[in-house]
């Protein structure tokens, strides 16, 4: 690879760390060619931008944004690394463990995930990382407490006047 294809490549990771809040590095070193595009496609199928780099390219990229800010990234930067975007946290994880479960295997591993500024080592959160919860699911479940009491007040009152409406007929 000449320096200025690595350059390329920096430059394409750049934006790509830029445009997305959540990525995930993961381990698919023993995948079979098959398996990751199947795994391409699984990924294309949920709006997730799979990408595979080289890892010194992926630091390099990182460190040119904010060196400190993906501090925790760097030590998840070894062996095979595939780079999974997404806009929606959790899909990532969601991706990997249903490829998991198809394909009866470990891979790939988590070796990281960085969400909305959070770094999450490992491959053992990968459970915790499918249950989190989008920015769309916090707001329905809060518009959704702010809705019950007003139910209930409502159902109370017209509960009150159905009675009252009883007691004077």
């Amino acid at each position: 690879m000449t320096k200025e294809q690595k350059n390329e490549v920096i430059e394409v990771l750049k934006e790509k760390f830029s445009q997305y809040n959540n990525f995930y590095v993961t381990d698919t070193e023993s995948l079979t060619v098959e398996q990751v595009t199947k795994l391409r496609k699984a990924c294309f199928d949920k709006q997730v931008e799979m990408k595979v780099a080289k890892n010194t390219l992926i630091k390099k990229a990182l460190e040119a944004i904010d060196a400190e800010k993906y501090a925790g990234v760097y030590e998840s930067l070894n062996n095979v690394t595939a780079l999974m975007f997404s806009e929606n946290p959790k899909e990532p994880a969601l991706i990997i463990s249903s490829f998991r479960k198809q394909s009866n295997g470990e891979r790939p591993t988590l070796k990281a995930a960085f969400i909305n500024g959070d770094v999450y080592s490992g491959d053992n959160n990968l459970v915790a990382l499918t249950k989190i919860k989008t920015k769309n699911e916090l707001i329905g479940e809060v518009i959704g407490l702010l809705q019950s009491p007003a139910k209930r007040v409502l159902a109370a009152l017209l509960n009150h006047h159905e009675k009252q409406a009883e007691v004077t007929a």
